[in-house]
C-alpha cells in the first residue's frame, strides 16, 4: 500500500520546506520527501526502491517533467505503490547532484537535468536518466513503463540488481577519490592548454565547439592572462570574439542586461532563457577583464549593465541575491523576453519603433517561434552609417528606446524567482562586484558587494559554520568547500577594495576552518564536504571547473593571495600541494580545469604587491586608486594603510611589507615591489601607471 502523505491530501511534505524548487512540488499528488533521516528509513524499512529526482527552480525540462508526470494522478499512484520518492534542490545539494550524476552519466553517457535516479535502499544507485516522457516515444521509454518495470526488476530480479548497484557505486567511489597523476608544472602546462583552447575555438561565432555553447568564463580569463604574459595576439582574438558574440546575441539580454545560461545553438542567438546568478558574477567579472586589457568601452559597458540587471532584478532586501530567474512565464518558456514589431511599436511609436526593430533585428517573420530574440546583428558605426547619422547621436536613442522597453517589458507577467540566497554564488557575485567597484570607479557596487557579505556572515552563518542557503529567515544545511572558498576569495576582494582590515582578518579565519574541516592531508586536496558532514555512499573531492571553479582551485588561489599579502608560507605550502596533485589532470583537460591552470599561472608568475598609502577621498589617493585598477594586472595584491589612522598599527602587522611605507614629502604614495626586486616609491598617477607598465613589461616575459 502507498504510505499515506502526513499532510492535507492538497500538499505533500515539501510544503514546510524553504527550497522554492521544492516547494513547486508541493501540490503534486506524488508523496514526495525531502532528502532525509524519515525518507531514508522508511526505505530501509520497508525495503522499498527509492525514486530520486533531481532538479533546480530555473530549469525548463524540470518543469515539463512536472507537468506530464508529477502531475499525473495515476503515474503517481505508481510511484507512490512502488517507491519512496524524494525530491532534491541540486543547488542546495550538490553534493548529492555529484554522486548521482556520475551515476547516471557511468549509466548513460550524458547528464543533465531533471534527473531521475533509482536507488537501493541503502542509497546505492542502480539504473538512471535525465527527463522522460509520460508514454513511450520513439527511442524513449514512457516514464510509467520505466516505473513499472524498474519495480519489477527489484522484485524479481534482486541479485543482479544489487551486484550491478556495487559495481557502480564502486566506480563513483573511484572517481570520487580522484586518481589524477601528481607532479611539478610550470608556464608550459599553461601554455599548452591554452593551445588546445585555440585548436577548439570556433573562429566565426566564438565560444569553443558546437552547439550548445556555454559561456567559457574561466576558459577566456585564462587566455586573458597567457595574453598578458606573452603579448601573443591570437589569445586576445579569440577572447573578443567570444565577448562579443556572446554580447551581441540572444543568450545576453539586450533588453534588460545580463545573460542567460547557455545558447542552444552555435551563433548565441536562442538561449535557454533561465538566468543563474553564477554565470552573471563570472561573466561580469570576465568582461571587466577585457575592458581592463583593451580599453574598449563595450566591455565596460556590458559589465555594467549585467551589474545593474543583478542589483535590480536579483538583490534581496536583507542584502543577499537570489538564486536565478525562470526561463518559463505563463507556461513559455521565453515568452518575457521575446518581441513582435507591433509590440516594439505600440511603445515608441513607428520612427523610432523601426530603429530600435532594426538595431535588434525585431522582423515580421521572427527568429523563434514567430516572434524575436533582440539581438544586435551589426556594429554600431555599421548601422550608424547605413542610416547616414552620427553613432553617438544613434546610442542616444536606442539608450532612450531600451529604457522604454525594459518599463514595458516590467509590465509582463515576470518568471518565476528563486529568491534563496546561496552562499557559495553570493560570494561569486560579491568578488564580481567588488571588482566591478574598482575599476569602473562606481562606489554603489563596493556597497552593495559589503552589504552581501555582511548578510553572510550575519545570516548565513551559525555557530561559527557556515551554512548552504538562507531563506525566509532562516539558514540551513552545513556548508560546502565552495562556500568557504568563494566566501573568502570575496573578502580578499572587499579588502583590496575597500582597504578595511577586518575583511582581510575574515578571509584568514574562513581559511583556517576550511583547513580544519575539508583538508585531506594523506591527498593534498580538499575534499568537498567538511569532516562533520551527513555520511554518503562517496566523500568527493569534486576537482573539476564547471560552470563555476572548484572548491579546489579557488581555495589554493586565496591561500597564494594570503600568502603574498601576510608572508604566511604555510598557506604557499598548501596551495602548492594542490596544484602538484592536479598536474596530470591539468595537463589532460584544459577545459575542465580552466580555473585551476590560472592558478597555476598566478603561482608561476611573480607577484606585483602593491602599496598605497593616504587616505581615502584625497584626491592624490584617488588618482592612484584609478591608475592602478585601469590595468590589467592579473599577478597583484594590493594593500592600503593610512599613516596614523586608528588601524594602521594591526595592517601593518597584517601585511609585513606595509611596514616600510609611509607617505612622501606628504603627499599619498604607491610603492611597487615585483618578486623581489621594489621600486622607487610615486606620487604622480601618470608616473605611477608608466611604473606598472614598465614593472610588468619587465617581468613577465615567458
Amino acid at each position: 500500500m502507498p504510505h499515506p502523505p502526513s499532510h492535507a491530501a492538497s500538499t505533500n511534505r515539501l510544503a514546510t520546506e524553504s527550497s522554492p524548487y521544492l516547494l513547486q512540488h508541493a501540490h503534486n499528488p506524488v508523496d514526495w520527501y525531502p532528502w532525509g533521516p524519515e525518507a531514508l528509513e522508511r526505505a530501509r524499512r520497508e525495503d522499498k526502491p527509492i525514486f530520486l529526482s533531481i532538479g533546480y527552480a530555473a530549469c525548463h525540462w524540470c518543469h515539463v517533467m512536472e507537468r506530464e508526470s508529477f502531475e499525473n494522478a495515476e503515474i503517481a499512484r505508481v510511484m507512490n505503490r512502488h517507491f519512496v520518492c524524494i525530491k532534491v534542490d541540486r543547488e542546495e545539494r550538490p553534493d548529492l547532484d555529484e554522486i548521482y550524476m556520475a551515476a547516471v552519466q557511468l549509466l548513460t553517457g550524458r547528464g543533465g537535468w531533471p534527473m531521475s535516479v533509482f536507488l537501493l535502499p541503502d542509497l546505492r544507485p542502480f539504473f538512471g536518466g535525465t527527463y522522460f516522457p509520460p508514454e513511450d516515444r520513439p527511442g524513449m521509454p514512457g516514464f510509467t513503463s520505466l516505473l513499472l518495470k524498474v519495480a519489477a526488476a527489484f522484485q524479481h530480479h534482486r541479485a543482479q540488481m544489487t551486484t550491478s548497484a556495487a559495481q557502480l557505486a564502486e566506480a563513483i567511489g573511484e572517481a570520487a577519490g580522484f586518481q589524477g597523476g601528481p607532479g611539478e608544472a610550470g608556464h608550459e602546462l599553461v601554455a599548452g592548454a591554452c593551445e588546445h583552447l585555440l585548436a577548439a575555438f570556433d573562429p566565426e561565432h566564438g565560444g569553443f565547439g558546437g552547439a550548445p555553447k556555454f559561456p567559457p568564463s574561466m576558459e577566456l580569463n585564462l587566455l586573458l592572462r597567457r595574453r598578458h604574459a606573452t603579448a601573443d595576439s591570437r589569445y586576445l582574438h579569440v577572447v573578443e570574439r567570444t565577448l562579443e558574440g556572446m554580447a551581441q546575441g540572444g543568450m545576453y539580454d539586450q533588453i534588460g542586461g545580463g545573460f542567460c545560461r547557455y545558447s542552444t545553438d552555435e551563433r548565441w542567438l536562442v538561449p535557454h532563457f533561465e538566468k543563474m546568478l553564477y554565470d552573471n558574477a563570472l561573466l561580469s567579472r570576465t568582461y571587466l577583464a577585457a575592458f581592463q586589457a583593451t580599453g574598449k568601452p563595450f566591455y565596460a559597458q556590458i559589465a555594467r549593465e549585467t551589474f545593474e540587471y543583478v542589483l535590480r532584478d536579483l538583490g534581496q532586501p536583507g542584502g543577499g541575491f537570489a538564486s536565478s530567474e525562470d526561463a518559463d512565464s505563463e507556461g513559455e518558456e521565453g515568452k518575457f523576453y521575446v518581441w513582435t514589431p507591433n509590440e516594439v511599436e505600440q511603445v515608441l511609436g513607428r520612427e523610432e519603433g523601426e530603429l530600435a526593430c532594426a538595431w535588434w533585428d525585431i522582423t515580421r517573420d521572427g527568429n523563434f517561434e514567430g516572434k524575436n530574440i533582440p539581438n544586435v546583428p551589426v556594429a554600431l558605426a555599421e548601422f550608424a552609417r547605413g542610416r547616414k547619422a552620427e553613432p553617438a547621436a544613434v546610442a542616444q536613442r536606442l539608450a532612450a528606446a531600451r529604457a522604454q522597453l525594459l518599463t514595458a517589458r516590467g509590465r509582463r507577467v515576470r518568471p518565476g524567482l528563486d529568491d534563496k540566497v546561496l552562499t557559495s554564488w553570493n560570494a561569486l557575485m560579491i568578488q564580481s562586484l567588488a571588482q566591478g567597484a574598482q575599476v569602473l570607479g562606481e562606489p554603489r557596487w563596493l556597497d552593495a558587494a559589503a552589504r552581501a557579505a555582511r548578510f553572510l556572515f550575519d545570516q548565513a552563518m551559525v555557530g561559527g559554520r557556515l551554512r548552504v542557503t538562507w531563506r525566509a529567515g532562516a539558514a540551513k544545511l552545513n556548508a560546502y568547500l565552495d562556500e568557504y572558498a568563494f566566501l573568502a576569495a570575496a573578502c580578499l576582494d572587499l579588502f583590496e577594495a575597500s582597504f578595511e582590515t577586518a575583511w582581510l582578518e575574515r578571509a584568514q579565519a574562513l581559511m583556517r576552518t576550511t583547513i580544519e574541516h575539508f583538508w585531506d592531508d594523506a591527498d593534498g586536496t580538499f575534499f568537498f564536504t567538511s569532516d562533520d558532514h551527513e555520511k554518503l555512499i562517496a566523500r568527493t573531492k569534486a576537482p573539476y571547473d564547471g560552470v563555476i571553479p572548484s572548491g579546489n582551485s579557488e581555495a589554493a588561489r586565496t591561500l597564494l593571495r594570503l600568502a603574498a599579502l601576510t608572508g604566511d608560507a604555510e598557506a604557499r605550502a598548501r596551495a602548492e600541494r594542490v596544484l602538484r596533485r592536479f598536474t596530470g589532470s591539468m595537463a589532460a583537460s584544459a577545459r575542465g580545469f580552466a580555473n585551476m591552470l590560472g592558478v597555476l599561472d598566478f603561482a608561476r608568475s611573480e607577484t606585483l604587491e602593491v602599496a598605497l598609502v593616504g587616505g581615502r577621498g584625497e584626491a592624490g589617493m584617488e588618482a592612484l586608486v584609478r591608475a592602478l585598477f585601469a590595468r590589467y594586472l592579473p599577478n597583484k595584491v594590493v594593500a592600503w594603510v593610512e599613516p596614523g589612522a586608528a588601524d594602521a598599527a594591526a595592517r601593518a602587522g597584517q601585511v609585513p611589507w606595509l611596514a616600510e611605507t609611509g607617505r612622501v614629502q606628504g603627499k599619498p604614495a604607491a610603492y611597487v615591489c615585483v618578486g623581489s626586486v621594489c621600486r622607487l616609491p610615486v606620487t604622480d598617477a601618470e608616473e605611477f601607471g608608466r611604473g606598472l607598465a614598465a614593472a610588468v613589461q619587465q617581468h613577465s616575459k615567458r
